[in-house]
């Protein structure tokens, strides 16, 4: 039963996947709206890919997406550090406060804040902007209580010895803290990495200049110029999907380790 019940998770999350992949690989002359589906493409060709390339400036896109991902990531993981070092191992006024606001940030749905968002970045000149995307997402509330619990899993004795030591809250911080919470740095990572470049709503409403579209919404040309070739479309979605695999194979390594250490220290 229990390898059943994997088999069926892996159906479910796997399944959609490996569809999308074969219909991108199958060829035009070969008909996809039989009533007994075949799974495997009967003469695999890349030639969608290549009609994809072709039709809309993927590269551009991709840069484009790339650009947003990297300042996502590089202000979650330095502003998510120093926030939940801040808040697990420096004693402050309104501590709790501040805990508790971030706390209260979860419960909000993204489509609530997205108008008030919209309009802070326009006022701010950033709409139609690639830093006017990733703006919003550079901290995200939850990857600061990740790092914190991360952080309050150290032994506070480490930090008492380092200030008997001399050390200030900078070095306790590059030499205690951040070499204790690299898996979780991971975790968050991956994790901002793959909202950055999945989103599609936010980017769709900032930006209006097609030279800046992200590549999730640059794809999105594909279903209107090849609505009849849903070929074209999976593989435009492949295309938009490897980056992510990429980057997951590259970090898994790190992403387990932060998974284990939240799962056992928090």
């Amino acid at each position: 039963m229990r390898y059943l019940l994997l088999l069926l998770v892996l159906l479910l999350t796997v399944g959609p996947f490996l569809w999308e992949l074969s219909t991108s690989l199958k060829a035009p002359t070969e008909d996809i709206f039989t009533r007994t589906p075949g799974f495997l493409p009967r003469k695999p060709t890349l030639g969608n890919y290549a009609e994809v390339v072709r039709a809309v400036p993927v590269w551009t896109y991709a840069a484009n997406s790339l650009v947003v991902a990297a300042i996502t990531v590089g202000g979650n993981v330095v502003g998510a550090t120093l926030a939940g070092f801040a808040l697990a191992r420096l004693r402050f006024r309104g501590a709790r406060l501040v805990l508790g606001i971030f706390l209260a940030t979860l419960v909000l749905p993204g489509e609530v804040t997205i108008v008030s968002q919209y309009v802070t970045v326009r006022s701010l000149g950033l709409a139609d902007t690639l830093l006017g995307v990733a703006l919003p997402g550079a901290i995200g509330m939850l990857n600061v209580l990740l790092m914190r619990t991360a952080f309050r899993a150290i032994p506070g004795e480490m930090d008492d010895a380092a200030i008997v030591d001399g050390a200030d809250v900078w070095q306790r911080l590059i030499h205690i803290g951040l070499p204790s919470v690299r898996g979780m740095l991971s975790v968050i990572a991956i994790f901002a990495f793959i909202g950055a470049w999945d989103d599609f709503l936010w980017p769709l409403i900032v930006l209006t200049d097609p030279d800046k579209y992200t590549l999730t919404v640059g794809i999105q040309y594909l279903n209107g110029t090849f609505s009849a070739n849903p070929r074209m479309i999976a593989a435009g979605t492949m295309i938009a999907f490897l980056p992510i695999v990429v980057v997951f194979a590259a970090l898994q390594r790190f992403f387990f380790r932060g998974v284990e250490e939240g799962a056992i220290k928090g």
